[in-house]
């Protein structure tokens, strides 16, 4: 499925965990500290309202006064878990993109904010640099090139998998109950 940012919530609640998705448009990376800098601050340095954080620290070239990205793979969104409600609640986004998967805690903010979590691949960091046709912009370049705000603008950026949707699905929860099962009936025949 083809999405283009900004997303709004209707398309956000089509979204079902399975979904792949491809994102053109902007969207903005923020780790730790571009997530604490915003709650602090209580906005983002640019509107992210309908917007896409991804979870990423980049490698960027600069050639001449323009940005390159080199690389951008995903980071654990786990790192992300005690942060990620209140990045919501004063960004209102509408999907968040990275690796791991996020706490179940926030899947009732996932459906009240209309928020759907994307799993990007590992190990792909140099095909998504592909997707990107322009480093727009850079914010908070003083907590380093990893934890600055990005802004890019992407085409056909993906392939992501809908692996939390506002629907209180998770992809991850599912994994687990299967892991469970399966160790259950493995001690069962020890």
């Amino acid at each position: 499925m083809q999405l283009k940012t900004p997303i709004s919530k209707e398309d956000v609640k089509k979204l079902k965990v399975g979904d792949i998705v491809y994102l053109s448009g902007d969207i903005c990376t923020g780790r730790d500290e571009a997530h604490i800098t915003t709650i602090e601050e209580k906005k983002p340095p640019i509107n992210l309202e309908n917007g896409v954080i991804y979870h990423a620290g980049p490698i960027m070239k600069k050639e001449n006064e323009t940005w390159k990205c080199v690389a951008i793979g995903p980071t654990t969104s786990a790192r992300m878990n005690g942060l990620e409600e209140d990045f919501i609640r004063i960004t209102n986004i509408s999907a968040i993109v990275g690796k791991g998967g996020m706490n179940d805690k926030l899947l009732n903010i996932f459906e009240e904010f209309g928020v759907v979590y994307l799993a990007a691949p590992g190990g792909c960091a140099a095909l998504l640099a592909d997707s990107i046709n322009k480093v727009k912009n850079v914010y908070h370049l003083e907590l380093g090139m990893p934890e600055a705000f990005w802004e890019l603008s992407v085409e056909n950026f993906g392939p992501l998998i809908v692996a939390m949707d506002s629907h209180g699905n998770s992809l991850y929860s599912k994994v687990n109950e299967d892991v469970d099962k399966n160790l259950e009936n493995i001690l069962k025949n020890l």
